[in-house]
């Protein structure tokens, strides 16, 4: 009987332990699941750049959720040293967003495309190097999926297959300008009539019948300056105008550098018109460094020795009004030019022919007629005329497009448009 009791007691006890081994573990103790593999990840050399920027791409909607958020990795090493290169939503970023034209890349919506600027991240000598990548998926906070390291060796690419239309119109630009020279050589060229340029005449020969010098200012803009450049080659073609009717011509300087080539400029013209015996040093001389010195100093100037033509060609500010007003009360014929914009309305008032903008530069080709200054004008009027027509079609054939929701029709259009 005791026997029993014993063997009952320890029957009870060994099924008790084996209860309270079966009891489940508390909540708090549970461990977290492993985080599912992100899969279809792959990585490339960026195409068409420099090599230095990786392009990592992979299935959309792996996740699963609106909220997850991609967060990119890059190492340099074999192991760790992971860096964030990028961080978006499951919604971004996708084969559509990556800035390549239709004909150098074919993105899609169902895949996500990343381009990783590993130049920006470690340093530009980063060609030929190993990189290794990976995406992680983060939901709440938490790690959901995570992909393999991938690697990428980033090289440089010699052809920007996605510039090629940009190629196309240069080549089309460079044929229009071999053809305008050679047309040019055989016959003249037509370009339209400025009446400023046409009075230079008038004025010099006016300013030899009187006796009376020529005043030329050409501006107060440094030599780098392209309204001072376009200044200095009129006034070239001025001095041999000058110098073949054998009259004077002044030219007060405000930058001793522009004065400097500006004294080249005149010699060489003298030389060139077969009176290198009438050029005198003292036609170019240096005023003052200050703005007003200098309007001043010519004003002065003008209003002793009562000038015949006046010519303002060049870049201007305060000072156009002060020296032009002058100019006008001494009875002088006025010729002004300039690209800045808000004098102009000064010398319009004060001078009595104006060259506007793109006049000024195109005023040395019209004097001279050069053949290949006459091919260049007429090539940037040619490349106007094809930015215009084209623009003018594009926005007709995108709006009808967009009315129509031909999003692919607006897209290449777009591309075709757009400068990589």
């Amino acid at each position: 009987m005791i026997k029993n009791k014993v063997i009952c007691v320890l029957f009870l006890s060994l099924f008790s332990a084996g209860l309270a081994s079966a009891k489940p573990a508390p909540a708090g103790n549970k461990a977290p699941p492993a985080p599912a593999v992100l899969t279809g990840v792959t990585a490339a050399d960026m195409p068409y750049d420099a090599g230095g920027a990786a392009l990592l791409r992979w299935p959309a909607d792996q996740a699963g959720a609106p909220e997850t958020i991609y967060i990119v990795y890059v190492s340099s090493a074999e192991t760790g040293g992971w860096l964030k290169a990028d961080e978006f939503a499951a919604k971004e970023k996708t084969g559509k967003d990556i800035e390549l034209p239709f004909w150098a890349f074919e993105g899609s919506q169902t895949e996500h495309a990343v381009k990783v600027d590993l130049a920006n991240m470690f340093g530009d000598s980063v060609a030929g190097s190993v990189f290794h990548l990976k995406v992680a998926a983060m939901q709440n906070g938490k790690l959901a999926a995570e992909s393999p390291a991938v690697t990428v060796v980033p090289v440089g690419n010699w052809f920007r297959l996605d510039r090629v239309n940009n190629l196309i119109l240069l080549t089309v630009v460079i044929v229009v300008f071999f053809w305008a020279v050679s047309h040019a050589k055989r016959k003249k060229l037509f370009i339209r009539r400025i009446a400023g340029l046409d009075a230079i005449d008038e004025a010099i020969g006016r300013a030899t019948e009187m006796g009376k010098p020529i005043f030329y200012m050409p501006g107060i803009g440094s030599m780098s300056q392209i309204s001072t450049i376009a200044s200095a080659f009129i006034l070239g073609e001025v001095s041999k105008k000058v110098a073949q009717y054998d009259s004077t011509i002044k030219v007060p300087h405000y930058d001793p550098i522009v004065m400097t080539v500006c004294k080249e400029v005149v010699k060489q013209s003298f030389l060139e018109a077969g009176r290198p015996d009438s050029y005198r040093e003292d036609i170019n001389f240096f005023v003052s460094q200050d703005q007003f010195s200098y309007a001043a100093s010519v004003d002065g100037m003008i209003s002793r020795e009562k000038p015949a033509a006046c010519f303002f060609m060049g870049w201007f500010m305060a000072e156009s009004l002060l020296m032009a007003e002058v100019g006008a009360t001494s009875g002088a014929i006025q010729i002004a030019g300039t690209d800045v914009e808000h004098q102009l309305p000064f010398f319009f008032t004060a001078c009595d022919y104006t060259l506007m903008g793109e006049e000024l530069y195109a005023a040395g080709a019209y004097l001279s007629q050069e053949p290949m200054l006459l091919s260049a004008l007429k090539v940037q009027d040619f490349g106007k005329l094809i930015v215009m027509v084209s623009v003018f079609f594009g926005i007709i054939l995108v709006s009808i497009a967009g009315w129509l929701h031909w999003d692919q029709v607006v897209r290449i259009i777009l591309n075709l448009f757009k400068v990589y």
